[in-house]
């Protein structure tokens, strides 16, 4: 891979991570004005599914070419990953629950090593465990030791569902058979859709929440314009430019630079939220920044060893470290 390709990848990454991270921003004070953490992500899901649907009909051959492909997708990297998260967060503190999530990118380098047996660099793997290290401060995990096993399990099984958002989001991209990015995308929030629908039994929801205005910080913003956002920007934009960055960067360098979504979450509800950061929480952020760079330094080692593969940006819905609804 050359350099441009490279540092156009790692661009579409951090502009992905951005755009999933402002999601928690938008998405909480929908639920502080009475949405349901569930029915929020149905809305989130369904609209982008709404949205995208004149792709899904103009790449209507992936059904007939890829469809365990895109079922996987769907199921496991758009609903997947929010089921587990919901059902842990139900059952552990929510830093904890978040940061057993985000260890997908390590899940990863392991299926990377030791299932599809391809070198994982140094670098990589040591970014890894910086970024990890730094989203435990950023959650403070320390605040929520008391744990529950089912809810420790339920996180890894949403960690796993991350970490599988990768395999799938390679799988054909190096072949002559490449899937287009944003059919790819549009059928995976159609079968997400069909889950979660399962999942939040959206007929239950207030739709009175969505007529009327919402607080952000001390900002009335109408409640469709939030939910336009979340939609458009945080979810269709953010997956557009994560997935097509699984062409330009390594699932190894990728992984580490989705931890950043946590960060800017945490920092975008600290500057609209009023949400202030702690010092460990900074802390936490700039490890996290340090991990990816020092992952991101891996590619150019591991490229002309014709050691790594194409792969994407992981999806998980950006969380804030105080936002239980995982949006």
């Amino acid at each position: 891979m050359q350099a441009s390709g490279k540092y156009a990848g790692l661009s579409l990454a951090l502009i992905s991570a951005i755009a999933f991270g402002g999601s928690g921003v938008a998405a909480k004070p929908l639920i502080e004005a009475g949405l349901d953490p569930l029915h929020m992500v149905w809305l989130r899901v369904a609209g982008a599914a709404l949205v995208l649907s004149p792709l899904a009909w103009r790449h209507r051959d992936l059904v007939r070419r890829k469809p365990l492909l895109l079922a996987g997708f769907g199921l496991v990297a758009v609903a997947g990953v929010q089921a587990f998260y919901f059902a842990s967060l139900s059952r552990i503190p929510v830093g904890v629950a978040l940061l057993l999530e985000y260890l997908g990118p390590a899940l990863l380098l392991g299926w990377i090593r030791f299932v599809q047996r391809k070198p994982v660099t140094r670098s990589a793997a040591a970014g890894a465990a910086v970024a990890v290290v730094g989203l435990a401060c950023v959650v403070q995990i320390w605040s929520g030791l008391s744990l529950d096993l089912l809810g420790v399990l339920l996180g890894l099984a949403a960690a796993c569902c991350q970490a599988f958002y990768f395999v799938f989001a390679d799988q054909g991209s190096d072949g002559d058979d490449v899937p287009d990015p944003m059919g790819m995308i549009a059928y995976g929030m159609i079968v997400g859709t069909l889950v979660m629908t399962a999942v939040a039994r959206p007929w239950r929801m207030d739709w009175r929440v969505l007529g009327g205005d919402a607080a952000v910080g001390d900002l009335m913003v109408p409640a469709p314009v939030l939910l336009a956002w979340v939609v458009l920007i945080a979810t269709v934009f953010a997956y557009l430019t994560g997935v097509v960055s699984v062409r330009k960067l390594s699932p190894q360098v990728a992984g580490v630079v989705a931890c950043l979504e946590a960060v800017v979450a945490t920092v975008l509800a600290w500057v609209l939220l009023g949400e202030h950061l702690a010092n460990w929480q900074i802390v936490g952020g700039a490890l996290v920044l340090g991990g990816a760079f020092i992952a991101q330094t891996s590619r150019s080692a591991g490229a002309g060893a014709g050691a790594e593969v194409a792969a994407g940006v992981a999806e998980p819905v950006a969380a804030l470290d105080r936002d239980p609804s995982k949006v």
